[in-house]
């Protein structure tokens, strides 16, 4: 008989002690409990239990010779494990004191956290922390956020506009009351603990008082200075008056007093004199500013590898050699060629472009960088596609040159298929030199192939795709806060804890850890945040304020007494379009009870001055004709609020952004646009109603759907942050894959140990209900208020939840190749772990052992990289060389993907003799079977000669895939992509968020990635549901769909929802008050709305046939309101004509109007006024929240009414707000397009088109181009 305890027996074998354990309650392991919490089996029955489990054979006789008492754990079999086991559980202590230490809340602390770096990373960290009730100072060393993301054209491997994505965040960030943004400022000292840090920053003068300038610009077209712009790479010039790029946020010009003429000669104050709001001040000092805190989040960013130091193929000698950087901003439809790319040296489309990788990165040789900085490989495909798509059907021959493409990410592999077949070539080399072509234009490149052949290559354009480095001043910031730096100048953080640093309160977030993506940026930010939430949870909420307003006045019955107010902006409105004619105008318009011009409609006098008037003349409802609403609707709001009006009793005109600064040369025709905007506003505003918030009570529980290492983690940070978990698992024990995982890094330890830590966590805690054997059965509700069934050891029970974490995990892939299943020496890498590599002996006698990396990965049934198995190879590799180093190990890849810093380990593993072979896919390597040993086969595809290996074992990186069995993902209604993962709200924003409101996930089941990434989205997920829960209810927006009276229950609306936010629902009586909405409101009939899920989109009210369903703020009356106060005969005598004043005589200008989309479309109008692009003074914009919300219908009224051509106009494929909003739009356009004929009205007339908020040149000309069309078409009938 064998005696053994489980923790022994489980180190011996290589797996985890609840493994053991597992399988003696299931029975499969004959073991009967003794004393002393010992175990005794018989030696044969134990024998033939290790052989079922493959456990090699020498390691089972090690077991059965030398007995598993405690006094046989000295034979040498274990000595070397044993003592390595103690030295990894040293290690490991220290390990979790670090990975606990960010859950132990401080009893005294401030209520404050400083944000330090203003990128995507900053951005989404100051919003989780100030949702979450804490104060945040945003620091921001340059004029304005949004770092590095503010620069590019678009992001993969969506494609989407990186400035729609971007501009919502930092606008919501700009106007939280709770955070504090300061410009221009840097860190400058340092003192105190965590909780209660006193901090000193310096803050540069902008020489503009913020408070007065309205950025008109007026300042910098007066600035005759031109200096290089370093937001465009220095490609193109700016003023030394000047706002950081045309989207600034904040949005306010700054003086750079190294080129100004004032500061540098003494002489000039151009921008004083001009500045129409005397906001220039050139007395304004540095500023010192102390601030006292409880926690620091540091996203200080990275800078581009600067080439030309380093003398790398002839960039800043030859013109046509830019980096990746530069290209970014020369494609951009924002950058300084607005998206019409031409090469630097003549300024012609380049027809040949090449990318050279690596340049900057994986070179220690040249640089000093031998990390890897992650994205430049998708950044070089990405820009390979949108040139070809800025080009159209003129084909632009594009080449990357490169030596591992690694597209590891989420959905990166497909992308990068995409661009094979979209003829991008793919060249395995490393170019020689570059050279400048024959005439001064163009680049020569000399490389040689995998054939070993030399090519001189001809190119227009060569783009070196740089990589990441540590910003010039991190060393300083270090010393401040006392962060250990690694070579690379990266911080250093443990494994387990990749956020915490060694200073307790200071979290370390983005690029300043390593190179990485927007999604992992994003994903660090609210895990850290929520690491600052635990460490300062006892005083949330102790700082953070929330206005306090007057109640609001009962207007629903009375009569609309609209207040006009007319805004001048300085010159900038008034110097285009006659306000004093425009304000006789609205005086005139039905329900104008006051018409009053203002120079400055924003200012602080005049907001008080519209207060006093509401009051006095008792106005209830407001149109303010000034600038656009996407900037300034708040500020307005809030006036209204302080007045006692309800906020959504206002209406704006944008005459400013969308008339005087786009029609600056039609003075005439720019007046009477915006006599028609007015009248636009005031017909809209009188249908207007008061709206509030949707409140909705929360259950204060969160679901946790598996209880591996990441649901556990999850589990663990809800608990600490005051929330209760039902952590369920189907499994009786808990750990998941991680039970299978020894070691994770080399200088970290096992697993293992960590993994007992968190059981113990999650299990000790009292707010966590562990429940194993449990399946979830069912699911109801919505979010804050589920409803679910559970099946726990055969019975149904009954659970209440507000939120839930899907944390399912996936599974290693059983490879269907290489006699795996039949030749026990054969076997994946989990397998390889517990079997081989955990037991000393048995490595020390193998000879040579291959691994095979892509087994059915990257390929068309499994068409995915899986992350991590490139690493957990190489990983391995080391261990094994460590351990013998007389072993030999070789790797065959497809392409290394030892990404960001794990690039050391590949650098290691070479340095120590571990042989890299290549295959390609069509040749794959072959084995043979001998008795001793296994023979591999393949192709060198360098040699170009046949390479035969004989192995003792063969591992097989047969990737991840995910789980089988979708039941989660079906009962909460939520996607998976093709291969089976689950499809996150937004692949960069909100990378834990599911589409479905309410809803987050975590871990693999997400996508594959090693287990530092894996537990920050556990942390991520966690805080993202806290901060859904943690106030008690959930408060959303007041533009919601409803249910009128109309309703037939045909369920139209219910199919094409994208939110599920609708419905069957029982019938109810109608609501007989009027006073929370219109005529036509219906508090519920046989269609429920949730308003909780519902986004306002509108998609449904425009499918709907019956008018049964609209949208609150945008109803058919009020756009049907602005429709027909269009003048469709502008030569009506009401309004001045159309007068081209050089021939003196009337022209014909059709009327267009737009139904503009308010993300996308509407904010590119908007930049087109900012950038004074020219369009035809016909056109006329309805914002709408989405071009899915236009009914037919109201494209059929403004034709019946006159309008000479319509435009639907929403954001780009794949990039809507509202997931189908758009591509709803499009399939109804078309279907219109088919049947305006039987109405009598030509086709043409009728135009579709999808614009990004960047794409302003492309608004302008897109308007211009079918106004042009129309002219030829000639005027329609008017029946206005």
């Amino acid at each position: 008989m064998l005696t053994f305890k489980v923790g022994t027996l489980a180190k011996q074998l290589g797996v985890h002690r609840n493994t053991i354990t597992n399988w003696i309650k299931k029975g499969s392991f004959p073991a009967k409990a003794t004393t002393a919490k010992r175990y005794t089996v018989a030696k044969k029955e134990f024998i033939r239990f290790c052989e079922a489990k493959k456990i090699p054979h020498d390691v089972i006789m090690n077991i059965v010779e030398g007995d598993l008492r405690d006094k046989s754990l000295s034979n040498s079999g274990s000595s070397f494990k044993l003592k390595q086991m103690a030295g990894d559980l040293k290690q490991e202590s220290v390990a979790g004191k670090i990975f606990t230490k960010g859950f132990s809340s401080l009893p005294r602390a401030m209520g404050a956290v400083m944000v330090v770096g203003g990128g995507i990373a900053g951005i989404h960290a100051a919003l989780d922390l100030a949702n979450g009730g804490y104060y945040v100072y945003l620091i921001e060393k340059t004029s304005g956020i949004g770092g590095t993301m503010g620069q590019l054209d678009k992001v993969f491997p969506t494609n989407d506009c990186a400035s729609c994505m971007l501009l919502p965040e930092q606008v919501k960030c700009a106007a939280h009351q709770n955070i504090e943004l300061i410009t221009l400022a840097r860190v400058q000292s340092v003192q105190g603990q965590a909780g209660n840090f006193t901090i000193t920053i310096k803050k540069e003068p902008r020489y503009i008082d913020t408070e007065k300038c309205i950025a008109c610009g007026v300042c910098a077209e007066r600035c005759p200075v031109h200096v290089n712009d370093p937001f465009n790479c220095h490609i193109s010039k700016r003023k030394a008056v000047y706002i950081k790029y045309e989207q600034s946020v904040p949005r306010q010009y700054v003086i750079d007093a190294s080129a100004c003429l004032y500061f540098t000669h003494g002489k000039c104050r151009a921008c004083e004199t001009f500045c129409p709001t005397g906001a220039v001040d050139f007395h304004q000092k540095e500023e010192t500013v102390t601030l006292h805190l409880g926690a620091v989040i540091l996203a200080p960013g990275f800078k581009p590898f600067e080439p030309s130091s380093h003398g790398v193929y002839g960039y800043g000698k030859i013109k046509d050699v830019v980096t990746s950087f530069e290209y970014e901003r020369l494609l951009g439809i924002n950058g300084p060629c607005q998206g019409n790319l031409v090469r630097p040296s003549d300024h012609t489309r380049p027809r040949k472009i090449a990318w050279l990788q690596c340049v900057g990165s994986r070179n220690r040789n040249n640089c000093g960088n031998s990390y890897c900085s992650s994205i430049c490989c998708m950044v070089a495909v990405k820009q390979a596609l949108g040139s070809q798509e800025i080009f159209g059907t003129h084909r632009v021959d594009r080449t990357i040159f490169f030596l591992d493409l690694r597209s590891h990410g989420k959905d990166s592999e497909r992308f990068f298929e995409r661009s094979k077949n979209d003829n991008v070539r793919f060249v395995r080399a490393f170019p020689h030199s570059v050279e400048p072509g024959a005439d001064g234009t163009g680049v020569v490149m000399r490389y040689i192939d995998e054939k070993g052949e030399i090519h001189h290559e001809d190119f227009d354009m060569v783009v070196l795709s740089t990589g990441f480095e540590s910003p010039g001043d991190i060393e300083h910031l270090s010393r401040l806060f006392g962060i250990e730096l690694d070579e690379h100048r990266f911080a250093v953080t443990p494994f387990f804890s990749s956020l915490e640093t060694a200073s307790k309160g200071v979290y370390a977030i983005g690029a300043f850890q390593s190179p990485k993506s927007i999604a992992r940026c994003v994903t660090q930010a609210s895990a850290a945040a929520a690491s600052v939430a635990a460490l300062l949870m006892k005083a949330r909420e102790s700082l953070t304020t929330g206005a306090i307003y007057p109640k609001e006045r009962d207007i629903v019955t009375k009569v609309p007494r609209v207040g006009v107010f007319i805004c001048a902006c300085g010159n900038n409105i008034a110097g285009v379009v006659d306000v004093e004619s425009v304000a006789a105008y609205a005086a005139r318009l039905p329900h104008v009870v006051w018409v009053e011009n203002s120079s400055f409609a924003c200012s602080v006098d005049a907001q008080m001055g519209i207060k006093e008037k509401i009051e006095k003349v008792k106005l209830n409802r407001i149109v303010i004709a000034s600038c656009s609403p996407r900037t300034h609707e708040v500020l307005f709001q809030t006036t209204l609020k302080r007045s006692g009006l309800n906020a959504f009793m206002l209406e704006m005109a944008n005459i400013r952004n969308q008339n005087a600064w786009v029609h600056k040369n039609q003075k005439r025709a720019a007046t009477s646009k915006a006599k028609d905007q007015v009248q636009m506003a005031v017909a809209r505003v009188s249908h207007h109603y008061p709206l509030s918030p949707e409140r909705k009570q929360v259950t204060p529980k969160v679901l946790v759907v598996g209880a591996g290492m990441v649901g556990m983690i999850c589990a663990w940070t809800l608990a600490h942050l005051g929330i209760h978990v039902i952590l369920i698992e189907h499994w009786d024990y808990l750990g998941g894959n991680a039970l299978s995982l020894s070691t994770c890094d080399k200088n970290q330890p096992s697993v293992l140990s960590m993994l007992d830590e968190v059981i113990k966590g999650v299990s000790d805690h009292p707010n966590v209900t562990i429940c194993r054997n449990t399946n979830l059965v069912a699911v109801s509700g919505s979010v804050g208020k589920f409803c679910g069934v559970i099946c726990v050891d055969g019975k149904n029970v009954k659970i209440n939840f507000g939120a839930a974490v899907m944390a399912v995990g996936a599974k290693e892939a059983v490879p269907r190749e290489y006699f795996y299943g039949t030749e026990p020496r054969v076997m994946t890498q989990l397998e390889f772990g517990h079997r081989v590599l955990a037991h000393v002996p048995t490595v020390c006698r193998a000879r040579h052992i291959v691994f095979i990396q892509c087994v059915g990965s990257r390929e068309p049934d499994r068409p995915y990289c899986s992350r991590v198995c490139c690493i957990h190879s190489v990983k391995t590799a080391i261990h094994l060389k460590k351990i013998n180093a007389d072993i030999k190990v070789s790797v065959l890849y497809r392409d290394m993907r030892t990404y960001g810093q794990w690039e050391s380990i590949y650098t290691e593993a070479r340095a120590l003799g571990v042989m890299f072979i290549r295959y390609d896919v069509d040749e794959k390597p072959r084995i043979s079977r001998g008795r001793k040993k296994l023979t591999v086969f393949l192709c060198d595809p360098v040699l170009h000669r046949p390479v035969k290996i004989r192995a003792d074992y063969v591992v097989l990186a047969s990737g991840v895939e995910a789980h089988g069995s979708k039941n989660p993902a079906d009962l909460f209604k939520v996607d998976v992509n093709p291969d089976g993962f689950l499809n996150g709200a937004h692949p960069k924003l909100r990378p834990v968020d599911l589409s479905v409101a309410g809803l987050f996930l975590a871990g693999l089941c997400n996508y594959p990635k090693p287990m530092d990434e894996s537990i920050e989205e556990a942390k991520a997920a966690a805080y993202r549901a806290f901060l859904l829960l943690s106030r008690g209810e959930i408060v959303s927006g007041a533009v919601k769909a409803f249910v009128t009276t109309h309703c037939d229950g045909c369920g139209l609306c219910v199919d094409v929802c994208p939110f599920n936010a609708i419905s069957f629902g029982p019938f109810a009586p109608l609501r007989s008050d009027a006073s929370q909405g219109p005529d036509e409101y219906a508090m519920e009939r046989c269609i429920f709305i949730d308003a909780a899920l519902c986004r306002g989109c509108g998609i449904c009210a425009a499918t709907c046939p019956t008018r049964g369903v609209m949208v609150h703020g945008f109803t058919r009356k009020q756009i049907q309101a602005q429709i027909k106060s269009v003048s469709y005969n502008l030569t009506d005598a009401d309004k001045p004509v159309l007068f081209c004043e050089e021939k003196q005589q009337i022209l014909f200008e059709p009327v267009i109007i737009g139904f503009l989309c308010n993300w996308c479309a509407y904010a590119g109008a908007d930049l087109a006024g900012v950038t004074r692009l020219q369009y035809p003074v016909g056109f006329r914009s309805i914002r709408v929240m989405c071009s899915g919300m236009v009914h037919p219908d109201y494209i059929m009224e403004a034709f019946d009414r006159g309008a000479d051509g319509v435009m639907v106009m929403g954001c780009h494929s794949g990039e809507c707000h509202y997931l189908t909003g758009n591509e709803t739009a499009m399939a109804r356009a078309d279907t219109l397009s088919l049947v305006l004929p039987d109405h009598g009205i030509d086709p043409r007339r009728f135009q579709s088109c999808w614009i990004s908020s960047a794409q302003a040149a492309l608004f302008a000309n897109t308007v211009s181009e079918f106004a042009l069309k129309l002219k030829k078409l000639g005027p329609r009938e008017r029946h206005g």
